[in-house]
């Protein structure tokens, strides 16, 4: 029997918030992107609904390293110390010494962090399996395709699951909660790219999934559409914050001018309660934070 699960993990009592996916076939299971520490309790009870602990667990797999999504791993290490942790190049080195990780965080988030996301944990060495992409991983009956699909990230992977046609994507295609009528570009600092983003969406289209299954929140039904959307929806942000940093006095101002922008777009599709759930599990501010960062980037390398 082969499953796939969504463990809705309450992150900081906003459910349908952070999914990790729990993947099961022929007694082998593994999560995709656990989460952050701070969820770990609920982590442990979803588990258990399903009769299960760490010690079942045979596999971690992380899309990419950043703490809504792995925070947690080093974490279940320590409860399972051969649980190994599948990760891209990029990002296994900080696995390992979290260190300058949790610094970029914390300027992101300053005294929030700790709330957020809880204490980071590092993963041995020997627990890593680093990937750089194209490889196939054998968990029972099931196979995972592993493509690098950086432009959220780095050291952003995606796993296509050839059992069931499901493709674990983490934040490469946007925010969408339970399938949803909107799709919120996730664009935080350091590493935005688009153009490399674009060739991420090809990746994904070429291999045909039934179901995009997304860490935030849950599975996608119609992956083609989905991306067109998405992709439509991330340019025309990029292009917004462009536009609102030429026009702009000062940082503070552009900010102001990108989140009216933000929310009134949203709020076309969804309820105020619904809004303010996906500007929080998003951050609109980190958005724009990277959309400038990439911005500015591509116009000094331009200049």
């Amino acid at each position: 029997m082969a499953t796939i699960t969504a463990l809705d993990v309450n992150w900081v009592d906003h459910p349908h918030a952070i999914a990790a996916a729990l993947l099961e076939s022929d007694g082998h299971r593994s999560l995709v992107d656990p989460g952050p520490t701070s969820t770990l309790p609920t982590l442990h009870q979803r588990l258990a609904e399903h009769d299960l602990t760490v010690a079942d667990l045979d596999a971690i797999l992380l899309t990419h390293i950043h703490l809504d999504h792995a925070g947690a791993s080093g974490s279940l290490v320590r409860e399972k110390p051969s649980l190994p942790v599948y990760v891209h190049k990029n990002g296994a080195p900080h696995m390992s010494d979290p260190s300058k990780l949790i610094a970029s965080a914390y300027r992101l988030w300053g005294e929030r962090l700790d709330f957020l996301f809880g204490a980071m944990v590092a993963v041995p060495e020997d627990n890593l399996r680093v990937l750089e992409g194209g490889e196939t991983l054998e968990f029972g009956s099931r196979n995972l395709e592993m493509v690098y699909t950086p432009g959220h990230a780095s050291h952003h992977v995606s796993y296509f699951d050839q059992l069931e046609g499901v493709a674990f994507v983490g934040d490469t295609t946007g925010v969408r909660i339970d399938d949803g009528p909107y799709i919120l570009p996730a664009t935080p600092p350091p590493d935005i790219d688009l153009s490399v983003w674009d060739k991420s969406f090809e990746e994904i289209l070429a291999r045909k999934p039934k179901r995009l299954f997304l860490t935030h929140y849950s599975f996608a039904n119609d992956p083609a559409s989905h991306l067109a959307i998405f992709r439509e929806r991330l340019h025309r942000w990029y292009d917004q914050a462009e536009h609102i940093l030429r026009s702009a006095t000062d940082d503070a101002k552009a900010l102001q001018q990108f989140l009216a922008f933000a929310n009134a777009d949203i709020a076309k599709f969804l309820s105020p309660d619904m809004l303010e759930h996906y500007a929080f599990t998003a951050g609109l501010d980190l958005s724009f934070a990277g959309l400038a960062r990439h911005i500015r980037k591509r116009a000094a390398k331009a200049s």
